[in-house]
């Protein structure tokens, strides 16, 4: 059956329209996935994924529960940025404002001589379910008959926290037993601080305080008792047969309370030892100085040490030795601050048992020096101290002698001498006693020896007894290491037979590819300071004689100034021109001209006078020099005027004593 042309048309027109609709229903079902998701995600990109997104055509459902108005206004301005406003549909919520907190409770409460201040914020309560404010300042106001509290208490009408009426009640009790304090009372803390009238009342309210803590509330206390007033300030530390203890024991300070305990432990002492915090005090080293002399003590094994404000006290026990009393008690005057005075009792011994009187130093191989032993008074011991610094240098000296008037005549100039020999040694020991002086050690110079032997025989005087003992150590001697002069010359000539100095054609600049040679000549020279030696230079035939003679000085002098600016000791050296007049090779070849172009170092004898200026024509052969360049002097063997010299002997006059000082 066929179709009109009508029918078909109007068919093919229903099919167009049912495609259009088709497209335009798909299309809107994207848009619509399209703008949930770009919305769903910046909404939570943003913080606020509270909010859902749902499409509905071009329509946008906004749903969910926004914290507050802010945020509901934030999410809406959100969208409204990514789609048409018109298109929104808000169904968000709020959520309701939640229920106020309760305030911090919390009431301080200060009591001094003055009276009470009760200051902070109380629960309303009614009478019989607890502590009003009301009841509170009428039961401080009992605690100070006559003087009425300072009421600066608020109440608020909240529920108290759980454990607010026995933090409180306890707040209160504290308030009671301590007089001057402040007490900070919150539900779960009672902070106290107070002063208490000794250290034996601050520990009788800590563990009072402590035992009535009521249970779920924290105690923090902070309890200060006032230092005692010490007069003198008092440390007596002994050490003997039934061990080391204190009869007394004072500090300044924690610092210092802890030094001399630890001082203390050392030297033997058992635990359960205290020492008191006191003020007064008569340097604040005190605590420095009372472990120097507990130290003290212990090196002796035996003694007692007592402290009376700056006075010292060490006697010395049973047992110990008169070098290990000297020997301690020098440290200990050493290592006292300056404010502090010693005096040392000896140990009780026979004088048969005292050994000698002696001063000893001890010189390391560092320059350091220790002096120990006896001298006569605080002057000798101070000349002693300012001579030895200036010898040895002030940072090196260690002084610990200890004072004795009893010394035999003399005994200063021994001490000074000895420690003027012992400064002429690398490391040694000196010892003085009455009937000798003794000097042992090495050194590093081969006169050492005889110079102290040259000090002490001055010093001492005729008669007097003194022992040298000294070793020459070759490694100590900084010129033992040194070449010999011919080492430095045979050096020199090594050098010079594998390398050339070269210089730039027909000139006397030394060429820059000399500069190694001239370095490894000036290296070998640095060890030879001083060295006699004549740098000489020489040509080939090639030019005028006049020329060559004038181009060798010029080059030698360019090779001892090159030297010189390497900072060699040039003293001893002289430069020597010698032209072509020494060759050592054949000048019809170019190999031997060029070997005849060279410098020379050439090893000058000691008692050689040493060439000045340009070299002239050598003497003839046969012909004696004259007597000018012999002897260095000027020339009078033509001279024939009339002698000025006395005819007749005369007397000498007798040499002039050597005066005194």
């Amino acid at each position: 059956m066929r179709l009109s042309p009508t029918v078909l048309a109007a068919l093919t027109f229903a099919a167009a329209g049912v495609l259009m609709l088709c497209v335009a229903f798909g299309a809107a079902l994207v848009i619509e996935r399209r703008s949930e998701t770009v919305i769903s995600e910046r909404l939570a990109a943003a913080g606020m994924g509270w909010a859902s997104v749902e499409t509905n055509g071009l329509q946008v459902l906004l749903s969910g529960t926004a914290p507050n108005e802010a945020a509901r206004f934030s999410a809406l301005n959100l969208v409204g940025s990514l789609i048409d406003s018109s298109r929104i549909r808000d169904g968000l919520d709020v959520a309701p404002a939640s229920a106020l907190e309760a305030p911090r409770f919390s009431v301080e409460m200060l009591r001094n001589d003055d009276g009470i201040q009760l200051i902070g914020l109380m629960p309303e309560v009614p009478a019989d379910k607890g502590l009003t404010a009301e009841e509170l300042a009428i039961a401080a106001a009992e605690l100070t008959p006559g003087s009425e509290p300072a009421n600066m208490l608020q109440a608020a009408a909240y529920p108290p926290p759980e454990t607010w009426d026995a933090a409180l009640d306890f707040g209160l009790q504290a308030l009671q037993m301590l007089k001057r304090s402040k007490i900070s009372v919150s539900a779960e803390l009672v902070e106290v601080t107070a002063i208490a009238a000794s250290a034996d009342e601050k520990r009788r309210f800590e563990t009072l305080l402590a035992a009535r803590k009521p249970e779920g509330v924290r105690l923090v206390t902070d309890i200060s008792a006032p230092r005692p007033v010490i007069t003198p300030f008092t440390l007596r530390f002994l050490k003997d047969a039934n061990g080391a203890r204190f009869d007394a024991c004072s500090a300044d300070t924690d610092r210092a309370r802890l030094q001399i305990m630890a001082a203390a432990r050392e030297a033997g002492l058992p635990d359960g030892a205290t020492c008191v915090i006191g003020l007064g005090v008569p340097s604040p080293r005190w605590g420095e100085a009372a472990a120097a002399g507990i130290r003290a003590v212990a090196a002796l094994g035996s003694a007692t040490l007592t402290f009376s404000d700056a006075d010292i006290t060490l006697v010395a026990g049973e047992g110990v030795s008169q070098a290990d009393f000297d020997r301690v008690v020098g440290d200990l005057s050493a290592a006292l601050p300056d404010v502090f005075s010693l005096e040392a009792t000896p140990p009780k011994a026979d004088a048969a048992t005292l050994g000698p009187a002696e001063f000893t130093a001890k010189l390391s191989g560092e320059g350091k020096v220790e002096l120990r032993g006896r001298l006569v008074d605080e002057a000798q011991q101070a000349a002693v101290d300012a001579f030895a610094k200036a010898e040895f240098g002030a940072s090196r000296v260690y002084v610990a002698t200890r004072l004795d008037p009893e010394l035999p005549n003399g005994w200063p100039v021994r001490v000074l001498a000895g420690i003027e020999a012992l400064a002429e040694l690398h490391e040694g020991s000196l010892l003085v006693r009455a009937d000798l002086v003794e000097v042992k050690g090495i050194t590093g110079s081969q006169g050492s020896r005889a110079r102290i032997t040259q000090i002490l025989s001055s010093r001492l005087g005729q008669g007097q007894t003194f022992r040298v003992d000294v070793r020459y150590d070759e490694a100590l001697d900084p010129l033992a290491a040194l070449p010999t002069p011919q080492e430095c010359a045979d050096r020199l000539g090594a050098v010079m037979a594998s390398r050339k100095i070269a210089f730039t054609p027909g000139s006397a600049e030394i060429a820059s590819e000399a500069g190694p040679v001239i370095d490894a000549l000036a290296a070998i020279l640095k060890d030879c300071p001083g060295i006699r030696m004549e740098i000489a230079g020489h040509t080939d035939s090639q030019g005028s004689e006049s020329g060559n003679q004038a181009l060798s000085q010029a080059r030698a002098e360019a090779v001892l100034i090159a030297l010189q600016g390497r900072r060699i000791d040039v003293s001893g050296m002289v430069a020597m021109g010698y032209g072509e007049s020494t060759p050592i090779a054949d000048n019809g070849t170019e190999e031997g001209r060029e070997a005849n172009r060279r410098i020379e170092f050439v090893l000058k004898e000691p008692g050689a006078a040493a060439p000045a200026g340009n070299a002239s024509a050598p003497a003839e052969a046969g012909e004696a020099p004259a007597p000018e360049a012999a002897a260095g002097g000027p020339d009078f063997s033509n001279d024939t005027s009339p002698s000025v010299a006395p005819t007749e002997k005369t007397i000498r006059p007798k040499p002039r004593p050597a005066r005194n000082g």
